[in-house]
Parts: C-alpha cells; structure tokens; sequence
C-alpha cells in the first residue's frame, strides 16, 4: 500500500488539492494520502525546504513526497524525482530539496522527462502525479527521466560563520502558526562555533544572553505562583527541530500577540550571535 505526502503553496479553497488527490486514486486506488501542509506561503522555497525538512523524517521508508511549490516547468526550474534517505521527492529543482541534502546526500537524481508526451500548466497534477504512481508500482527512476548529479542549491538557507570574528550570521526562514520567528541558525553551528562562550543575540534591536531549550525555562518557579507573571515575555529557544527561534512565551495570535508582530520580525530579517572572544593575548619579549 502506497503512503504519499503532498507539501504544496496551493491553499484549501480552490480545487487544486483535491484535483490531485482524485488523480492519485484513480492511479493508485488504495494508496495512502497524507497532507504535510498546502498553507506555504505562494513560491517560499526557502519555508518549503524547512517544513519539508522537519517532516519527513517522521514518515516510514519508502514514502513518496509530492512537492508543489513554484513547480512550473522552465529551463531554469527542471523537474526531479530523487531517492534520498530511502524516501521519494518529487520536487522542481528551485532549490527547496538542499536543507534536506545537507545532511544526507541522495542515493539517486533524475530529470523527469516524461513531459515530451504531456502538455500542461499544472504539473504537479499531470505530472508528478504520473511519477509517483510509477514509484508506487515498483518501477525505476531511470524509467521517467535520465541521471543527473547536480541540483540548484539554496545558498540562503545557510548561515555564514567567520570565525576570526567570532559571528554567526543567519536569517529568518520560517514564521510558524504561533508567530514563532525561526532562523536558519542550528543548535549543532551554535556549539561547534560558541564552545560554551557567552554571546550576544541580536535581532531587529533586540538582544538575547540565553538561549532556552523549553519555553517554560523562562519562567521562574521559585517565585510564588500569583508572581510568575511570564506571559508574553520574549525568548530565544533552539526549538524541536533544532533551529534557533525566537519567541512569545505563551503567545497567543488574538491577544497577545507572537514574535513576529510584537518585535517586528519578519522573514529575511539578518539574526547575528556574536560570542565573546576568550583568547589569551600575545606576549612580545622584549629584551632590556
């Protein structure tokens, strides 16, 4: 039985998910379908890559992931079918597939090119449809295209470390439902980078000393109940899946409001961490 997930830009109003999902089963009539979402942001590769990123890992070998984001067909945004980490992607090479390849690097690339034979302006439909029933089935990527080694790396989802100046350099990637502000800076940069120094977080003006690994470490529970008044605070957090994100202690969109409205953050916005430089100076001898 086939499990196939589909991350798209497509939204729940129109008929675009339910068109592919109608496609899939006229296909694959016992196959398993499973939304990872269709609320990206219209053409945000960079928010694809990290939800994408974030979920797949959860799904059991040999699922197939259908991504619809910026998918039309140009010289420039080729089509791929890969075989990575023993799952599927079926995905334009607009870049979205390099946060995943950054830490496993695919078995297998193909360029589809089974477009010879179809005509259309929505390819995740006719296409990528077609595609993954085939993997459904047990058939080769060879089949639907020929092997390729290269694909469009993101180079905006990496931060850039100097570490002569001691400075992480990143951005924000991603606004989650909570108004949760998360960069493209990762717990593992952080250690390797900071080995244990102090630092300074800045965002937007803000500035951070500490970063939580729960958001409820903010609260201080040896004071009296009635006086743990943390509600709202902000904080820095590396979150679930390890990036670092800034944030709202129980935010709440209506009332309170998150991170990305109270501080102003907004995607692209630059996150620096500068650490402390902890060298011991440079003696000269002088001979008297």
């Amino acid at each position: 039985m086939s499990l196939i997930t589909l991350t798209t830009d497509f939204g729940t109003k129109d008929h675009f998910v339910g068109a592919v999902k109608g496609a899939i089963y006229s296909e694959l009539p016992a196959a398993n379908i499973v939304d990872i979402t269709h609320q990206i942001s219209p053409f945000n590769i960079t928010q694809t890559a990290y939800v994408l990123k974030n979920a797949y890992k959860s799904f059991p070998k040999n699922t197939i992931h259908i991504v619809g984001v910026d998918s039309e067909l140009s010289i420039d945004n080729k089509h791929l079918a890969i075989e990575l980490d023993g799952h599927y992607f079926i995905c334009p090479d607009n870049g979205l597939i390099s946060m995943v390849t950054n830490e496993v690097k695919p078995t297998k690339i193909v360029e589809i090119n089974i477009h010879d034979h179809i005509s259309t302006s929505f390819p995740v439909l006719d296409v990528f449809v077609k595609v993954a029933s085939h993997i459904a089935r047990g058939g080769k990527l060879n089949v639907i295209g020929k092997e390729v080694n290269e694909y469009r790396k993101l180079v905006e989802i990496q931060p850039k470390v100097n570490q002569k100046s001691n400075l992480i350099k990143g951005g924000v990637i991603y606004i989650d439902n909570y108004g949760n502000a998360i960069s493209n800076i990762h717990r593992k940069t952080v250690k390797n980078i900071g080995k244990g120094r102090q630092f300074t977080l800045s965002i937007r003006g803000y500035q951070f000393k500490q970063i939580f690994d729960r958001y409820n470490e903010i609260v201080d529970y040896s004071l009296p109940e009635s006086q743990r008044q943390f509600d709202g605070e902000k904080l820095a957090i590396f979150n679930s899946a390890g990036f670092l994100e800034i944030a709202i202690y129980k935010s709440n969109l209506e009332t309170v409001g998150g991170a990305s409205t109270l501080l102003g953050i907004k995607y692209r916005d630059p996150v620096i961490i500068e650490f402390e430089d902890t060298k011991t100076p440079e003696f000269t001898t002088i001979n008297q």
